[in-house]
């Protein structure tokens, strides 16, 4: 595995991501933005951000495992969420836990969340790229 994940002493451990991965691998694998869209096209979860929370890391899954990746080889997650506010945590650590459950394990890479006014169409409430090394 070419991604070590930890929780630096002198900084706090977050349950929901660790803070630093350490990669050692030399292909890098970038993940475009993934929205709550099925192999179709269609919108998965409309009004439901667990739903499409979990929908979009299905899909991160999907494109890693193309690549010969898995959730283990990301190095960084990027989270972007329509008119964010911290009441949704819980909203949105559901959809994380509900696709870890399908998924076989949690993914706990470091991450970024960032609350935006839009995406690409307005029912998207979510969007998450990724960035993984595989050796």
């Amino acid at each position: 595995m070419a991604i070590t994940l930890v929780n630096p002493t002198g900084l706090p451990e977050i349950p929901a991501y660790r803070q630093v991965s350490i990669a050692t691998g030399s292909k890098l694998v970038f993940v475009a933005g993934q929205v709550a869209w099925d192999a179709d096209g269609a919108l998965v979860g409309e009004g439901d951000l667990t739903a499409q929370v979990e929908q979009c890391y299905l899909n991160i899954s999907t494109a890693l495992t193309a690549a010969g990746a898995t959730f283990d080889d990301v190095a960084k997650l990027t989270v972007y969420v329509v008119d964010w506010t911290p009441d949704k945590l819980a909203l949105f650590l559901e959809g994380v836990d509900r696709a870890a459950a399908k998924l076989g394990g949690t993914p706990v890479p470091p991450g970024t969340l960032i609350g935006v006014a839009a995406l690409d169409v307005p029912e998207h409430l979510v969007e998450v790229e990724a960035t993984a090394v595989i050796d």
